[in-house]
């Protein structure tokens, strides 16, 4: 005799999901979100490198004519002497001698005269070609002598900035010159460098000698006191030599002035007449780099150098020898003299120049050329200099190409540089005549904060510095000028994959509009489509803000359906190109094409979006967005997109959660639900997978139901349950559920052996995932519900159901204590409020309908 039915019991409402929602806890939150709605991620755009450097790339808006370019020439006459003249106004130590010099300077306009004995001939068939041009500019006269400067600029004119103590340094300077550095002895020739004579006359000279060599005696005296011991060095260091002070201002002027002079004829004159002579390479750049370091020594560094312009047009005469090595290290030498105007121009172009090649990387690195642009980039004005700075910009952007100087870069606080130039550039507004000019070295400055954010320190300094207010300015600001838009957009789609500036653009209200201006000015400029749309799919996929300030801008969801018209419409015709070609082209490309990739990321958008309650509803009631959606699945298969299909199917199933008489889902169900009877049907697991989970929310509703046993789907569901995955068990168990709500529908399960593989699925599954767990209880319980008979309901599977149930309720056994604390509240979680309830009420439901029960051993999981 069967026990009677406790009608309480037997009476409770089947386990599906309810229409009418109602106050959820939070693991039914957690456990719908697993079930139904699901956020979608994608890879980042592709950007393949340039193959060459330029200032303005390959695919770049600008016409050749409106930009400046990236390949000139460069010589000696690019430079102007007459900006590399020592600062103006700067107090310069004056003359001991008597007025009337001085007076004699300003009344006769004398410039320094030589004598210009001929060059050599057998030296000059010595050289290469490229030494013999240079050879011959200068051979009309010593190149280091004072004619190198025009005399209608009065270079070397006797004022105040000419000390007169160099009169008889000719006389002295031999004897000098070999006790303190070995040098090749001065010829004739030589001797015009070092005596560098200012005046004629014999008293003049006499007047000058006796302060000469007491100048020389002294620089004698001090050396000999440095080669004693206690003392560091044996040879005089410009920063160190002692200097004389009486207490007069105008006498330690007079004497650091005397240091000045005799330190250049000792330590730089020689160098420079070594790079007058040498005619290799490799030997012209050590010269260079002794003249730095010369230079470096001496404080002559600079615009307050006397004899800047001299020196400055010497090394500009040494740019005609076309060699990277040398003309990085002139540029070196140029930069730190601190050039404007024409000149900082031009050596910034040479420094452009050298960089393009990224064969000289490895040199430009040890010669740390960076920190001298970098300098530039500090110091020098932007209005003034703007095309220089274009250059200057242009060299750091060559070198950000290379990881190591890239690297070195951020090291040095690059990141601040670049965006305190940005900030500049973005205070100049529209109506500036610098207005348009400054475009180009924003497209520089952009371009390079691509590169930057590659790594990650630098992406921290872009976070901190306020890198996403002053982006969107320039956004803002540039909306015509797609060059600079698409380097921003690219910056904010490497940085969005970041959480923390993806939180900082999602605060940055107003991104969302330019995206959206951006999005309706390039429509069918691909390249910022698709990462507009990359950077939209970052913001809207964990930020439910997000997704509530970019729908409620005017026109969001109507610039999306636009999008998505236009680049369907591309799609089709791509593929109706490669049907058209027949069996020769019949293989379509396995990665997704343009139009595919921006279709999978604007899909990507509307899915994360469903997830907000009320812009889900409201996506679920746009028709025109089903309607696209639903034809993705009607011309793509999954073979031929796999990542669009699915993300297809994701985006219906999220929007089909959404259960209202205005929803476009439920008004075309069935030609769903025959598109996705093709997903199901194929070998692609994921799109199977993703297909059951449309079936699960749909089979919520009795016509879909019915599709499901008129289409044998349902024996297609049973079979998914010894996949031995966890993901498509649960999917697959999802739409068993919804069926067994129909009672006419129950008996499916026994015909296919559905019940044993759900006791299968528990025994493998329970302990680990109790959503799982308790699914195929709900589904049991339904099954159930007119049970006469434990044994003619569950069969053979009975007494195994009634041991695993009884293992699954005791919470000693199945909750593992080795887990850690935090893990193992969640599964107690699981286990107390979802699988134990349940569970409880079907052990219940089989024991009172089981007559016999067997002895029950249990053994832990």
């Amino acid at each position: 005799m069967q026990p009677s039915k406790d009608k309480n019991t037997e009476k409770a409402a089947p386990f599906y999901r309810l229409s009418v929602p109602k106050k959820k806890t939070s693991s039914e939150i957690i456990n719908e979100a697993r079930n139904v709605l699901r956020t979608l991620r994608t890879r980042r755009p592709f950007t393949p490198a340039e193959d060459q450097r330029k200032l303005f790339g390959s695919g770049s808006s600008r016409a050749p004519r409106n930009r400046p370019p990236s390949v000139f020439s460069l010589h000696a006459s690019s430079f102007d002497l007459a900006e590399s003249r020592p600062v103006s106004g700067v107090r310069l130590s004056p003359l001991d001698h008597k007025p009337v010099l001085v007076t004699f300077a300003k009344d006769e306009d004398f410039s320094v005269s030589f004598p210009k004995p001929p060059a050599d001939a057998a030296e000059v068939r010595k050289l290469s070609s490229a030494r013999a041009r240079f050879f011959r500019r200068t051979s009309q006269g010593n190149f280091l002598s004072a004619k190198m400067v025009p005399p209608d600029q009065n270079e070397e004119k006797l004022n105040s900035e000419e000390p007169a103590m160099m009169n008889n340094l000719c006389r002295s300077n031999n004897n000098c010159l070999a006790e303190q550095r070995s040098y090749t002895p001065f010829n004739d020739e030589s001797r015009q460098l070092i005596c560098n004579e200012h005046f004629s006359g014999s008293e003049r000279e006499d007047s000058l000698k006796g302060t000469t060599e007491k100048s020389l005696f002294q620089l004698r005296g001090e050396s000999d006191q440095m080669k004693k011991p206690g003392t560091s060095s044996s040879r005089p260091r410009g920063t160190d030599w002692k200097r004389r002070v009486t207490g007069s201002e105008d006498e330690t002027r007079i004497n650091e002035s005397e240091d000045e002079e005799v330190f250049w004829h000792i330590k730089v004159l020689p160098i420079l007449h070594e790079l007058e002579k040498e005619d290799n390479i490799e030997n012209l750049c050590l010269a260079c780099t002794e003249l730095y370091q010369a230079l470096n020594e001496g404080n002559m560094l600079g615009k307050r150098f006397k004899r800047r312009s001299a020196l400055l047009k010497i090394l500009y005469k040494l740019v005609d020898i076309d060699s990277d090595p040398l003309c990085l290290k002139l540029a070196k030498i140029i930069l730190a003299m601190k050039v404007d105007g024409k000149n900082l121009l031009s050596v910034c172009k040479l420094a452009f120049k050298i960089c393009r090649n990224e064969k000289n990387d490895n040199m430009i690195q040890n010669d740390r050329l960076l920190d001298c642009l970098l300098e530039v980039l500090r110091t020098e004005d932007l209005q003034k200099n703007s095309e220089a700075l274009l250059y200057c910009m242009g060299a750091i952007k060559c070198m950000s190409g290379n990881a190591v100087l890239l690297n070195e870069m951020v090291n040095k606080g690059a990141v601040e540089m670049f965006l305190q130039l940005m900030k500049q550039i973005n205070n100049i507004k529209e109506n500036d005549t610098y207005f348009s000019n400054l475009g180009h070295l924003l497209v520089q400055v952009t371009a390079t904060l691509r590169n930057v954010a590659n790594l990650p320190p630098a992406r921290c300094q872009l976070v901190c510095s306020g890198a996403v207010s002053e982006l969107c300015v320039a956004l803002e600001q540039r909306m015509n000028d797609r060059d600079v838009c698409t380097y921003i957009v690219r910056i904010f789609s490497k940085l969005s994959s970041c959480n923390d500036f993806c939180a900082a653009l999602a605060d940055c209200s107003r991104c969302y509009i330019l995206f959206l201006a951006l999005l309706n000015k390039h429509q069918k400029q691909q390249d910022l489509v698709i990462r507009i749309i990359f950077i939209l799919g970052n913001l809207t996929e964990k930020n439910n803000q997000a997704r509530e300030q970019f729908f409620k801008e005017r026109g969001s969801v109507n610039t999306l359906i636009s999008l998505f018209q236009t680049y369907h419409e591309l799609d089709l015709n791509a593929q109706k190109w490669y049907h058209e070609r027949g069996r020769e082209e019949k293989n379509h490309p396995k990665h997704p094409s343009e139009a595919e990739d921006v279709l999978i990321k604007l899909i990507r958008v509307l899915a994360n979006l469903s997830i907000h309650p009320s812009v889900g509803a409201a996506l679920a009631a746009a028709h025109r967005i089903v309607e696209l959606l639903i034809t993705v699945l009607e011309y793509k298969s999954v073979d031929d997109c796999e990542e669009l299909v699915i993300n297809a199917a994701t985006t219906i199933n999220n929007l089909s959660y959404y259960k209202m008489k205005t929803s476009a889902v439920q008004d075309k169900k069935l030609h769903i639900a025959e598109m996705l009877l093709k997903l199901l049907m194929s070998n692609n697991m994921d799109g199977v997978v993703e297909a059951v989970r449309v079936f699960g929310n749909l089979s919520q509703y009795h016509e879909i139901c019915d599709f499901i046993m008129q289409k044998k789907i349902y024996k297609f569901m049973i079979a998914l349950l010894d996949a031995k995955n966890q993901d498509v068990c649960f999917s697959a168990c999802g739409v068993l559920l919804n069926l067994t709500v129909d009672k006419n529908k129950r008996a499916l399960l026994m015909e296919e052996g559905g019940i044993g593989k759900l006791v299968d699925c528990l025994q493998d599954f329970g302990p680990a995932d109790w959503q799982l767990a308790c699914l195929i209880c709900k589904t049991l319980w339904n099954y159930s519900e007119n049970i006469t008979s434990a044994a003619s309901c569950f069969g053979e599977d009975t007494d195994t159901l009634l041991v695993l149930l009884t293992s699954l309720l005791d919470e000693e056994l199945v909750l593992d204590h080795s887990l850690d604390a935090d893990l193992r509240d969640y599964h107690k979680l699981y286990w107390e409020r979802e699988f134990k309830p349940v569970a409880e009420k079907l052990l219940d439901r089989i024991q009172r309908h089981h007559s016999c029960l067997p002895a029950v051993t249990i053994t832990p999981f």
